[in-house]
């Protein structure tokens, strides 16, 4: 599904991501981990098109989107959730999920399944974006995501600053996204417990490289836990 092939980023005359290439396989989840500071938003970043790549590329379904604007990427079928959700705190829950529609056909609803999902979203849609608790928040980001009906879902750092019920809450929806195959899930994630659920590859970085790779199953043998060690 998604292709990147010896992408590289720097911001001044520092080289954060190096000759990065890796694929993320559809109807998988495919977990990226690496201590603070190693590139991992970076890479999502220039994923989106949010800063340019370097030189490298990215492809998309076969498709180059090295050099494609963010929006033409979403339109592609690529949902992004920021590190620190970036709702709209003045517009309400149902304001936010409709902004995940832009893309779509002109009449089209938020999906049922978003709510069903996250029944909290469903109670408080006047509600405002920024009077939502952070996990209320994330549940929200997540949502907005998904009624564009992406067939990539990134996910940046997603239990951060989240209380345990709603990390569980996350869990299960992403598992349940998982289990229909019809989207991959990329997961940036510095708590490992809830990586190695989810895995069915992972990827970690150091210092703008990938230092290891492998099957999810494999997380525990493989030593990843000792590798996120500060």
């Amino acid at each position: 599904m998604l292709e990147v092939k010896n992408l590289n980023q720097y911001y001044g005359g520092s080289h954060i991501l190096r000759d990065l290439s890796f694929e993320i396989p559809a109807g998988k989840v495919t977990a990226l981990l690496g201590r603070n500071g190693v590139g991992k938003t970076t890479l999502l970043r220039t994923l989106m098109g949010l800063v340019p790549a370097a030189n490298g590329e990215i492809i998309f379904y076969d498709k180059k989107i090295t050099h494609v604007k963010p929006y033409e990427r979403v339109r592609a079928g690529i949902g992004y959730v920021p590190q620190g959700r970036e709702i709209f705190p003045r517009l309400t829950v149902a304001e936010n999920l409709e902004m995940g529609l832009a893309t779509r056909p002109s009449g089209e609803r938020v999906p049922a399944r978003i709510f069903e999902m996250f029944p909290v979203l469903s109670q408080m849609l006047r509600r405002r974006g920024g009077d939502l608790s952070g996990g209320q928040q994330q549940q929200l980001a997540i949502g907005r995501a998904l009624a564009m009906g992406p067939r990539l879902l990134i996910l940046d750092e997603p239990t951060e600053g989240i209380q345990p019920s709603i990390i569980k809450d996350i869990e299960r929806a992403i598992r349940a996204l998982a289990a229909t195959g019809e989207m991959a899930i990329l997961l940036v994630e510095q708590y490992y417990d809830f990586a190695r659920s989810l895995a069915d590859q992972y990827i970690v970085m150091e210092r703008g490289e990938i230092l290891k790779r492998g099957a999810g199953a494999d997380m525990d043998k493989d030593g990843v836990k000792g590798l996120l060690a500060v």
